[in-house]
């Protein structure tokens, strides 16, 4: 598992360079492409086959907990509560949602898509144990652990204190064989063409790199129980993230150096910046951002860098720019946690960055958002 897991990562940090020039440059066609209807629908394909591949790679980012991951203080209720009604739109009308939350419910610190990825996972998988409709019950509930329930469910011991959320359905089952499986990648009960087999592997990466633990029960025909166990946030924790006022107007006039090994990424993150307006440098290397910024008469307000790169790093780079352009501000990039600005896949507090793959509007928008921040 560790193995496949190493493996997934690195496949998956490649593709997100080649799905974020594939995806973007099919929103750049969208741009020009008014008249032309066939043509048209031809692209939307091409970014919606890329939207779905990265989707995939995420999954394998997850489970190989390789996934880069923002966290927040969270109220799982609330989080439950917001995305009931999509979870009522995914199960169907045949199937019943109950929700069973627990009142006093303690906090936990985790990135909420990734929560949200694992309660999806979950409904979607309960959803086809359940054909023929049925009732699917998500409860939640503060646990304090010791040994002996580590020792009685036949888990690792982590005692301590939890929030839980159990998530029950009353579908068709799993016999002991299949249980033996069900967190493994690419294992999957259903038809050829009709699942990845990453959904849970999918769920227990997530757990796992959030410092929790996953128990299934399940018996043929009497449904099935998953219970998700995070851990309690420390006493006096606050929430982190600061309210941030949406960006209306993505344009701008300012100066901003790119950095980025890849050709055509690179082209496509300067034509989309170029497109707003900005001034672009632009460089393939660490060694040629510090040519560049030597040579460069005048500020620049921002540097765009992708983290892993030959001889010189993302971090490094901005390390040793920042004496020539102080006031310069750094986006990093990246694809996967394996690198200088993350620990144990969580980005270090006051980073600005943005994951690969992404949409142009989604550059756009957090170059904004950066460089507005130098005024606040």
């Amino acid at each position: 598992m560790e193995a496949i897991g190493t493996l997934a990562g690195g496949v998956a940090h490649d593709f997100n360079n080649i799905l974020t020039i594939i995806i973007g440059n099919a929103q750049l066609a969208l741009m020009d492409v008014i008249k032309n209807e066939s043509l048209r629908k031809e692209i939307e394909e091409i970014k919606t086959a890329g939207d779905r591949a990265a989707s995939l790679t995420r999954q394998l980012l997850a489970f190989s907990r390789k996934q880069i991951i923002q966290p927040k203080v969270l109220d799982l209720n609330e989080l439950l509560t917001d995305i009931e009604k999509m979870l009522g739109r995914l199960i169907g009308e045949d199937i019943e949602l109950l929700s069973v939350p627990e009142p006093a419910l303690w906090q936990l610190e985790a990135d909420p898509g990734q929560i949200e990825q694992v309660i999806m996972n979950l409904t979607i998988n309960a959803k086809d144990a359940m054909p023929m409709g049925g009732k699917l019950t998500i409860e939640t509930d503060n646990m304090d652990l010791d040994e002996s329930y580590f020792c009685e469910h036949s888990i690792e011991k982590h005692p301590g204190s939890y929030v839980v959320m159990a998530v029950s359905d009353t579908g068709s089952g799993m016999d002991k064989e299949t249980l033996k499986h069900i967190f493994e990648p690419f294992f999957t009960t259903k038809k050829v063409g009709k699942g990845t087999g990453l959904g849970l592997s999918t769920v227990y990466g997530i757990v796992k790199q959030n410092n929790g633990f996953i128990w299934v029960y399940s018996e043929p025909g009497q449904g099935t129980t998953f219970k998700v166990y995070l851990p309690r946030i420390k006493a006096g924790a606050e929430a982190k993230a600061k309210e941030q006022t949406p960006v209306d107007d993505l344009s701008g006039s300012e100066t901003v150096l790119i950095v980025e090994d890849d050709d055509s990424l690179r082209k496509l993150a300067r034509k989309t910046l170029q497109h707003h307006g900005y001034k672009i440098l632009e460089a393939e290397n660490g060694e040629g951002a510090l040519r560049i910024c030597k040579e460069h008469e005048g500020p620049i307000q921002l540097m765009i860098t992708d983290v892993v790169m030959p001889k010189m790093g993302g971090k490094e780079t901005a390390e040793r720019l920042q004496p020539l352009h102080p006031q310069m501000k750094v986006i990093y990039m990246s694809g996967y946690t394996d690198d200088a600005i993350v620990h144990h896949g969580v980005l270090a507090p006051g980073l600005n960055f943005i994951e690969k793959p992404f949409t142009l509007e989604g550059l756009a928008r957090k170059v904004r958002e950066v460089l507005d921040a130098e005024h606040e």
